[in-house]
Parts: C-alpha cells; sequence; structure tokens
C-alpha cells in the first residue's frame, strides 16, 4: 500500500513537471490507445520539426562561416593596406636615399677633380662592394628580419603621427630631403653597423685559480667610471681601479681595496653622490653600506629574515635605498635610520630591484612570481604597474632611462617595457637562461646579458636579435671536470661607452668594447 501511494505521488509530481514530449511519452508507455492515423499525423509532425530544426541549425552555421569569411577578409585587406602603406614608404624612402648617394656622388666627384684624380676612378667611387660596406651588407642581410621590424614600426608611428597632425613637417623633409621616420632608422642602422663584434682589450684574473669559490655575483662602476667592484661568494668586496686594469699588461691585478664580509654577497651598489659609499646584500639577509676609505661597515641592516638578492641606492636621493630578499619582502632604508623607512610584502621571492633613475619614489620589482612590479612608493598598498609577459621568474630589472625598463629571466629572453605609458616594446632572444644569475646591464642604447653557453651577448634596444656576442676561453688547467658547465655571472657597462665588464663563473673578468 505504501509503495503504491509513494508510485502515484510521484506520477503526480513529475505529471506537474514534465514537458508535453514527456507527458506523450507516459502516455504510450502506459498503453493509451492511439490510432495509426494519429500516430501517421504524430509521425509527420515530429519529421517536420525534424527538417526545420536541421534547416535552423544550417542556416547558424552558414552565418558563422559568412563571418568568419567576413572577419578573413577584412583582416587580409587590413594587411594588404598596411603592405601598400609600407610599399609607398619604403618606394619614396628608396628615391630620398639615392637621391642623397647621388648628390655625395657628385660632390665626391668635384672633391677628386680638385685633387687632380680621375673622376671614373673605381677606388673613388661611393658605393663599392668591397671593404666595410660588403661586411656591412653581410651584417645587414643576416639581420634583416629584425632591422625591418624596426623600420616599420618607426615609420608606420611617423605616418599615423603625421596623420594624426593632418600635415607632415615640410620643413624637415625639405631640409633632410625625408622624412624624420627614415632619419631615425638611419641612425639606428648606423649604430648598429658599427657596432658587431666585442673585442676583448684586458683581462683580470682571480689571483687564486685553484679556490673554488670564484663566481662573482655582481660588479659595477662608481660614480666617475674610476673603480669597479666585484662581489661573489668569495665573502670579500673587492675595489679596482680600472685605468691599472688598462694600463698594466699582467692579467693578475691586486685590489686597492678589499673588505670582508660574514656571508656570501649577492650584490653590490655604489651611492651616485657619496663616492666612497657602497652597499651590499648578502645570503644571511643583511644589507650593508660601506665606507670605501676606511674600509668599514657604516650601516648594517638586518631586517631580511632570508636571503637578500638585491639592493640599489637611490640616483636622486643618496640617504635612500631598496633592497629585496627571498623573505618576499622589499624594505627601502635611509643611512640616517637604522630600522627600515618602507616595508612591501610581495607575497613572492624578490630577485632584483631598482630605482627609476629618473624619480627617488619610483621602485621595479622583479620577482618569482614571473612579473614585474612597478611601484609609487607614495602608495604601497598596490603596485602602479604590473608587467606580465615573462613566463619563469625574473631575476633582473634594470633602467635604460626614466620611461625605458629591461628585464631578464630564466626564460632565456629579455624584455622592455615603457614605465610611463604601461606598455610591452620588445623581446629580445639569442642567449641561454635557465637556470643561473647571468647578469644585466643596460646603457642609453645598449643591453648586455650573460648566458649560461658561457657568453656575452649585446642586444640593441631597438632589434630583437643580438647585435653582438663573445665566448669565454675555458682555463683547462683550473677548469677540471666541470668545465662545461661555466657561465657568465656579472656584466656591467662604463657609463655612456662601448666598453664594458664581464664576469664568468670561473672568476675571470673581462674589459670587452663593442666595436665594428
Amino acid at each position: 500500500m505504501i509503495v503504491l501511494l509513494l508510485e502515484r505521488t510521484y506520477a503526480r509530481q513529475v505529471a506537474k513537471t514534465a514537458s508535453p514530449c514527456e507527458h506523450l511519452r507516459q502516455a504510450l508507455l502506459q498503453g493509451c490507445g492511439v490510432s495509426f492515423t494519429v500516430v501517421d499525423g504524430l509521425m509527420a509532425l515530429l519529421a517536420e520539426k525534424r527538417r526545420k530544426m536541421e534547416q535552423e541549425e544550417a542556416d547558424t552555421n552558414m552565418r558563422t562561416l559568412l563571418d568568419f569569411l567576413y572577419c578573413l577578409s577584412k583582416q587580409k585587406l587590413d594587411d594588404l593596406n598596411e603592405i601598400q602603406t609600407d610599399l609607398l614608404c619604403i618606394e619614396e624612402d628608396i628615391n630620398s636615399v639615392e637621391k642623397k648617394i647621388i648628390e655625395l656622388s657628385r660632390a665626391n666627384d668635384r672633391f677628386s677633380l680638385k685633387l687632380g684624380m680621375f673622376a671614373d676612378d673605381p677606388n673613388s667611387k661611393f658605393v663599392t662592394q668591397s671593404g666595410p660596406n660588403a661586411s656591412k651588407k653581410k651584417w645587414v642581410h643576416a639581420q634583416l628580419n629584425a632591422l625591418q621590424e624596426c623600420y616599420l614600426q618607426k615609420r608606420r608611428n611617423w605616418v599615423r603621427q603625421a596623420c594624426k597632425e593632418e600635415e607632415r613637417d615640410t620643413d624637415t623633409l625639405n631640409r633632410e630631403g625625408y622624412n624624420p621616420g627614415l632619419e631615425d632608422f638611419q641612425s639606428l642602422l648606423t649604430n648598429f653597423t658599427r657596432c658587431s663584434q666585442l673585442r676583448v682589450v684586458a683581462e683580470l684574473r682571480r689571483g687564486d685559480p685553484f679556490h673554488s669559490a670564484n663566481i662573482l655575483s655582481s660588479i659595477e662602476f662608481d660614480r666617475d667610471d674610476e673603480l669597479f667592484a666585484i662581489a661573489g661568494v668569495s665573502r670579500r668586496i673587492k675595489i679596482f681601479e680600472f685605468s691599472k686594469v688598462m694600463d698594466e699588461p699582467e692579467d693578475v691585478h691586486c685590489p686597492v681595496v678589499e673588505m670582508s664580509t660574514r656571508s656570501k654577497l649577492s650584490c653590490v651598489s655604489w651611492n651616485k653622490y657619496m663616492k666612497n659609499h657602497i652597499a651590499s646584500s648578502d645570503y644571511e639577509g643583511i644589507v650593508t653600506v660601506w665606507d670605501v676609505t676606511t674600509r668599514q661597515s657604516i650601516m648594517e641592516y638586518e631586517e631580511h629574515e632570508k636571503r637578500a638578492w638585491s639592493v640599489d641606492f637611490s640616483q636622486n636621493e643618496p640617504s635612500m635605498l631598496v633592497s629585496g630578499s627571498d623573505d618576499c619582502k622589499v624594505k627601502i632604508w635611509s643611512t640616517k635610520q637604522e630600522a627600515s623607512v618602507l616595508n612591501i610584502d610581495m607575497k613572492a621571492n624578490i630577485c632584483s630591484v631598482k630605482y627609476n633613475p629618473g624619480s627617488s619614489i619610483h621602485v621595479a620589482v622583479g620577482s618569482a612570481d614571473h612579473r614585474i612590479h612597478y611601484y609609487d612608493l607614495r602608495n604601497i598598498c598596490q603596485p602602479l604597474y604590473v608587467f606580465s609577459g615573462h613566463p619563469k621568474t625574473v631575476s633582473y630589472v634594470k633602467f635604460l632611462s626614466s620611461n625605458e625598463l629591461a628585464s631578464a629571466s630564466t626564460d632565456s629572453t629579455l624584455r622592455l617595457w615603457d614605465v610611463k605609458e604601461n606598455l610591452a616594446l620588445r623581446t629580445f632572444r639569442g642567449h641561454t637562461n635557465e637556470r643561473n644569475f647571468v647578469g644585466l646591464a643596460v646603457n642609453s642604447e645598449y643591453i648586455a646579458c650573460g648566458s649560461e653557453t658561457n657568453e656575452v651577448f649585446v642586444y640593441h634596444k631597438a632589434i630583437s636579435k643580438p647585435a653582438a656576442s663573445h665566448r669565454f676561453s675555458i682555463d683547462l688547467e683550473n677548469g677540471g671536470d666541470d668545465a662545461g658547465s661555466y657561465f657568465t655571472s656579472a656584466v656591467c657597462w662604463k657609463s655612456d661607452s662601448p666598453t664594458m665588464l664581464a664576469a664568468n663563473s670561473q672568476g675571470t673578468i673581462k674589459v670587452l668594447v663593442l666595436a665594428a
């Protein structure tokens, strides 16, 4: 009886909520009498319903296909318009450059005639297929794709700017003979083809080649580029005179100043105003400010709970410095007080910190969360911008200018960012970096980094492929069985100069010059 009641109750609930189709199905299952005529009518109705549904589905699919074709057509037309615009620009630039070459060739011929030389002397021709010009052509052809990207970007930017202004700078066109976009690219191409190799001009070997702790973590020039400091796992900060390294032929040099520390060192940073002050960060999390003259520490900050990877003095406020640590904290310090001024909890290990060279209130932070966090120190509740793109840990951040920030990652790429406009500008590939800290250095035009192939790579900031590279030779006598595992560990540019320092994990330091 109870079971029967439950079945009836369930049947009533189904009857209330079931669809008409379900009612029909239930009626047929329960043996409801239906004639052949009714069954035929129902089958015809269902067949018509099926045809209508198939037509609607086919119509939807065709409309989806048509929408795709319209989108593809629009995209290809846009691409075609862009290509046609690019071709017009290229043709315009070819005409401008050819006219300029004719002018230079005529001027050269007139000069040759004045010297009593034959105008048709093959050695006096402006265009030649041998010598430096042939070498430059070969280099351009090898870098064609990267240069093409740069050229088109500059020309398109100028075209867009001209359209916004609704008129071109005719004074510039008349004066130079070609537009500013081409002029800008010509300047870049001239610099790029001028520097195609890294030439060794001096070498400094560590005085203790049999010591295993030779890895250098940091190299940095002082304010006047007269001294440079090196630091690493040897627990010593060593200061060298750059002029002596360049002038003396010996490859083993003694430091002019040496300071011992309690722990392995990860980073050093010179004060940009007080020439005798340098800061260091170490594996115990201690940030120390040193007086190079007295060889004594001035301040020691011990708030970090784990290894401190990076430290940097502000260029605009000489008493301020920033540090980052494995304890996920970014700390702002002042040499005027013992405790930290600000504390930012990042929730991820900090690998690199850097003050903006144009501001004492903006700091870039590279971390293990694969991102670069850009802070305004007046509001540390959240970053001003977060730059995403690296798929692995960001190991270094360095400013080329107050607007341009370079980052390095263990994804084997460098990236360039615009911190003013919050834009990703370019990705650089060519070196290998999957595990180690290999160094990052910048100047106004070039970015240098190390590689786990024991090489140094240099990129022009506008070109995504390397402009030059240099491989460290292996000291086989002291290399042992680990010679193949050596990597470049630190790099540093000399200010406003093609000269740089590079160190590898064997402890060798080379002075390199970017040359033709």
